[in-house]
């Protein structure tokens, strides 16, 4: 298969806007599932009472979903176009859904808003629209969906689409870079094909929007950084720490530091997929061995860099987060539980710096006492053991955190400023 260039795509929106279905009509008109499979699952839609919901079947697996007809967990599924190579990922629309939604945008190259023309803007339509901005998606398009419910009118389609202008415009997106396709995922109207039934729209479909989209650049210029999934003893090639190279690039004999241990060693071989590399890039999952480093010094959670510019310890951070869910407030003195990347470490929040309005970014409050659910915040937080952390303008993927609590994902955010730790003497 020659390599077309790799995007990571997020379909989010309100539940029952229509993004399952949609995301099922992309994958079966780009071949990537065959009408057997589509009969398949037509006929077992039919079964269960949801005639209509063969397309969003393709990404619920899970017989719970195909009965309660609501996407719970992150599914992924792959597509070409003519320029990309494409990963899906169906967020869930749903509340008790959010914290699987984060962790699949936090993925993500770019993203496709759904909003039903039919019910216009719902509140998860708002809350999926600011997270996408919050977790650094800068690339939007907004499909405007079911247009077969409303007759195909175009004035229907100009009301919601100047709605949701109006809504990414308050939370800082430029909608003079957004693209809006109205389109409908079940009868299949301008989803790669342009239909005949909105002679008035006279754009891209949504494939070939998708298409217009610009790969993130491979930050090959920037310093390594390698998360730790795991760390293998091989029998004859010694300590085998495995990940995905996020920045930089990654050679034989390049001198690595693991941080936070500081444990220093020397890169001998790379593989991906059993297969011997030259240089690991931007976006592969490797395999090296390491030679003078044991497999005790290196854990899951550990970040690798190059010991001329090794990963930043840090002492303190601040982060602007997003409030999801949480059952009473935040205050100052919280522990919770961070993710950043593979790590996963209790940190407490210090000071809540300023409380944001979600619709403008504007502060709302400086030093409020508490924030609770829906609030947008800069919190300070101090790590209670070592961990790496990077600035999000910086290294993106280590500067994306989700705090957890209780079993459930309680916010997420982006980190702003780091206080490094002093190196130990």
């Amino acid at each position: 298969m020659a390599k077309k260039e790799h995007l990571n795509i997020v379909f989010i929106g309100h539940v029952d806007s229509g993004k399952s279905t949609t995301v099922g009509r992309v994958l079966y008109e780009t071949g990537a599932i065959s009408e057997q499979v589509l009969n398949k699952l037509k006929d077992e839609a039919a079964k269960v009472g949801k005639a209509t919901f063969e397309f969003a079947f393709v990404m619920d697996e899970l017989k719970e979903e195909r009965e309660r007809g609501v996407t719970i967990d992150i599914s992924h599924r792959e597509f070409e176009t003519a320029k990309y190579y494409f990963t899906i990922i169906d967020a869930p629309g749903h509340r008790d859904f959010v914290k699987n939604m984060i962790t699949g945008t936090s993925q993500a190259d770019a993203a496709v808003l759904v909003v039903s023309v039919k019910d216009g803007i719902q509140p998860q339509t708002r809350e999926h629209a600011f997270l996408a901005k919050v977790l650094g998606l800068n690339q939007l398009i907004v499909n405007l969906n079911k247009m077969d419910a409303v007759g195909y009118k175009q004035e229907e389609y100009n009301k919601v689409k100047g709605e949701v202008e109006k809504l990414l415009t308050g939370i800082g997106y430029k909608t003079a870079g957004v693209h809006f396709v109205p389109c409908s995922g079940y009868v299949g109207d301008n989803v790669t094909k342009k239909s005949p039934n909105m002679a008035w729209y006279t754009g891209p479909s949504l494939i070939e929007v998708l298409d217009s989209l610009i790969a993130p650049p491979k930050p090959t210029d920037k310093p390594l950084r390698l998360p730790i999934q795991d760390v293998l003893t091989v029998t004859g090639h010694g300590t085998v720490p495995v990940g995905r190279i996020e920045t930089g690039k990654l050679k034989p004999g390049d001198q690595l530091v693991f941080m936070p241990s500081g444990a220093k060693g020397e890169v001998k071989k790379i593989e991906m997929h059993h297969k011997e590399l030259p240089e690991g890039l931007p976006g592969d999952n490797v395999g090296f061995n390491v030679k003078g480093v044991e497999k005790k010094d290196i854990k899951r959670g550990d970040v690798a860099g190059p010991v001329s510019a090794p990963p930043t310890v840090a002492a303190e951070f601040t982060a602007q987060i997003v409030v999801l869910n949480h059952p009473t407030a935040i205050a100052a003195g919280y522990t919770p539980v961070f993710h950043i990347c593979t790590a996963q470490f209790a940190g407490q929040i210090v000071e809540i710096v300023e409380k944001k309005d979600p619709k403008t970014g504007q502060t709302l409050q400086q030093k409020p006492d508490f924030i609770k659910t829906g609030d947008v915040a800069i919190v300070k937080i101090k790590p209670m053991k070592p961990v790496v952390v990077e600035k999000f303008q910086e290294y993106a993927p280590l500067g994306r955190l989700a705090i957890r609590d209780m079993g459930q994902t309680v916010a997420a955010g982006v980190v702003l400023s780091i206080v490094p730790k002093a190196a130990e003497k």
